[in-house]
């Protein structure tokens, strides 16, 4: 069921990459202990030259004031749906209690920036008894996407396994460019199995977990089929897209693999699963024969759909696949939808980071991170625009103050650099004048020259901001402002772009 939070992927799985990073405490048990796949076991008569050896995490007992922690780097950023603190076989040596806590910073961040103070926690599974030798589950309920959780125990004690299950929201602009083809089914790309007719023997979401399986029980396999009908699955992809090649991968099955295969596609973003019941499937991929041990590439073979959200792999009639790779291209549209699901999701202090690019106003910047989650790119740009409406002069020139001046050399790599791109080949002239032309703007405005310079050459940026000289006071900070929000309408479409 899809409202039991387990039966979604678990972030903190070694096999997507992630990790246990830190602990201040490991004596007795190795914190990598955490995140291993698969149940805890125990060793009656075994110990090592600490104490009695324990699959899991253990600290010492502690004899100051404090507690244990332990900082987990998740496999792929993500929404929080609910935790497993499994404390299998820690009978006489659990916590007493756990707390859990999530932060927003990049995935590759180093131990000293998680733990410096600046670094904002989020507490996301406030302080909790724990029962010993048990499986306690608590429900999250943040609707922020984070990249590193820390679960705190109190005083000390050995937790067996922690799973953290939750939706991926992928980081498009770390994972690769999203203007190439790209594996939308791939978990790390916001891919899922959301169902499938037999998990007897694997389980469905194999299909879409990074690189290739490890062995047959690392893929999806049904149990043998004894009556009529065939074996399916169905894939939600990270995004909808126009699908240009497949991948059918049968690694490590060689006596019960598939003899066949086909695949459909339906266009139904945000379709629940009795909706893609109904839904209007159409053949992507005819009905084609397998080999065991094999990948299988399919471009040539498949139907010119269009945009496709959702797949649904057949296999006749019946057993193993060990992955599923649909490679599609993304357009703007989708691409700017992305970027706003990961805006959207930001804790608020990184979203209010990521805005202040486009515009220094604080009135603006809270308006805007209170608005979310804005749901369309469309809406966004409704927001941006009413709070700018809502701007006094006083947000203005604190917008203003965070500009360059027009012919400064911005930061290599910039937005600034990129959108005075015409003054890169300004002659020495025109630099001059122009840069006498800023001291007598601001000597007489009392701000920095704002244009949007974007697809300007320097000669028409010294030609405006001569021209503005000419105007009022009252009449110049109208237009440096409609200026300025030309410029976040254009730093917004920026942000957004994977």
């Amino acid at each position: 069921m899809m409202d039991d939070f387990t039966d979604r992927f678990d972030l903190a799985s070694a096999r997507l990459g992630a990790a246990v990073i830190d602990s201040n405490d490991d004596f007795f048990a190795e914190k990598e202990n955490l995140l291993r796949p698969g149940p805890a076991v125990w060793k009656e008569h075994e110990y090592t030259d600490r104490g009695k050896w324990m699959d899991g995490w253990e600290s010492r007992r502690k004899r100051t004031p404090g507690h244990d922690w332990a900082i987990v780097r998740l496999g792929a950023p993500g929404i929080l749906r609910g935790a497993v603190v499994d404390t299998a076989f820690f009978r006489g040596n659990f916590p007493e209690s756990c707390s859990i806590e999530a932060c927003a910073a990049p995935i590759d961040a180093r131990i000293e920036a998680l733990l410096d103070p600046a670094t904002e926690w989020s507490t996301v599974v406030a302080r909790a008894p724990l029962a010993g030798d048990s499986k306690n589950r608590f429900a999250i309920s943040s609707p922020y996407a984070f990249t590193h959780v820390r679960l705190n125990i109190f005083p000390d004690g050995g937790v067996a396994r922690l799973r953290l299950h939750g939706d991926v929201v992928p980081d498009w602009k770390r994972n690769g460019h999203a203007r190439g083809e790209i594996d939308l089914a791939a978990v790390e790309h916001g891919g899922d199995v959301l169902l499938a007719s037999d998990m007897f023997f694997g389980e469905r979401r194999n299909l879409v977990m990074p690189g290739r399986a490890i062995n047959m029980s690392d893929g999806w396999e049904t149990r043998r089929r004894r009556g009529p009908g065939s074996d399916w699955a169905i894939v939600r992809l990270g995004a909808p897209a126009t699908l240009t090649r497949l991948e059918i991968d049968t690694n490590h099955f060689k006596g019960n693999y598939p003899d066949t295969c086909s695949l459909e596609a339906c266009h139904a973003p945000g379709a629940s699963l009795e909706d893609l019941a109904r839904a209007g499937w159409r053949e992507l991929l005819p009905r084609t024969k397998l080999q065991a041990h094999t990948r299988h590439y399919f471009e040539a073979e498949l139907a010119a759909l269009g945009p496709s959200s959702h797949v649904r792999l057949n296999v006749f009639p019946d057993g193993g696949v060990s992955r599923l790779r649909v490679h599609g291209a993304l357009d703007l549209e989708t691409r700017l939808g992305l970027g706003l699901q990961r805006l959207d999701t930001l804790p608020p202090r990184e979203a209010r980071a990521a805005l202040t690019a486009c515009c220094a106003s604080t009135r603006w910047l809270e308006a805007m991170v209170q608005g979310r989650p804005y749901g369309s790119a469309a809406r966004l740009r409704d927001a941006a625009d009413s709070a700018w409406a809502a701007a006094s002069a006083s947000d203005w020139h604190e917008a203003f103050a965070a500009h360059p001046r027009i012919g400064d050399k911005p930061a290599t790599g910039s937005w600034s650099a990129k959108e005075q791109a015409g003054m890169s080949d300004a002659s020495a002239d025109v630099r001059a004048a122009l840069q006498q032309a800023n001291q007598a703007y601001e000597a007489r405005f009392g701000h920095v020259y704002i244009v949007c310079a974007t697809g300007k050459s320097a000669d028409e940026l010294l030609a405006t901001i001569k021209k503005r000289l000419d105007n009022a006071a009252d009449e110049e900070l109208v237009v440096a402002a409609a200026q300025l929000h030309e410029i976040t309408r254009l730093r917004l479409e920026k942000l957004l772009e994977p």
